[in-house]
Formats: structure tokens, C-alpha cells, sequence
């Protein structure tokens, strides 16, 4: 018998092959095989404002002021952040940076060193 993954809705173990889609019996769920191996972690691609492709402990520098949301201070042109680690959402870089601490960065308005 096939190895088949867990059905993603409610994680059961009883799936099976229907054609060219796979079924969960339990909820009902339909989906692909491509679906249901990718994770969507390995498919995500984050690229810096010129368009390199960021991987997790790059480092980048800021290509523009950004004011910080709370305080009055910038993070000014031109400062560089080492050891950035990607995340989902909005911003979508995690980074601590000299002087501010931990901050989530739009990866818009960072270019790869």
C-alpha cells in the first residue's frame, strides 16, 4: 500500500487515492498530491527591493528611512542588519538591529549585501 500523507483539514491517517486526488473519508476533503506534499514553506520566495532572493541569515542594509512605529527615532539609510530570518506576514523579515532591538522589516526596503 502507498504511503499516503494525513489529510490537511483534520490530520486523519485514512486517506486515500481517487484518480488523480486524494480523500480524506473523515471531513470529506479533496486535494492533489503536489498539495499535499509541499508544505508552502519550501515554495516561498522573499526578494530584497532589487530583486535577489533572501534566504535566512543574510545580511542586508535599509534602503530607506523608516520611522519606528512608538518612538520618534529613524532607522536611518544605510544601516545594515546581519543574521535576518525570514517569517509569513506583512513584514516579513525578523532582524535586531544596533540600537532599536528586535524589529519585522518589509523586505521592499532592504537590498542584499
Amino acid at each position: 500500500m502507498a504511503d499516503l500523507p494525513n489529510c490537511p483539514q483534520c490530520n486523519s491517517e485514512y486517506t486515500y487515492e481517487d484518480g488523480s486526488l486524494l480523500v480524506c473519508p473523515e471531513c470529506g476533503y479533496e486535494w492533489t498530491l503536489e498539495l499535499g506534499t509541499d508544505s508552502g514553506e519550501e515554495n516561498r520566495i522573499i526578494r530584497d527591493a532589487n530583486g535577489n532572493v533572501l534566504n535566512d541569515g543574510d545580511s542586508v542594509t535599509v534602503i530607506k528611512d523608516l520611522k519606528v512605529k512608538g518612538t520618534s527615532s529613524v532607522v536611518k539609510i544605510g544601516t545594515k542588519v546581519k543574521n535576518i530570518r525570514l517569517v509569513d506576514g506583512d513584514h516579513d523579515i525578523d532582524c535586531k538591529i544596533d540600537g532599536f532591538g528586535a524589529m519585522k522589516l518589509k523586505s521592499e526596503f532592504v537590498k542584499k549585501i
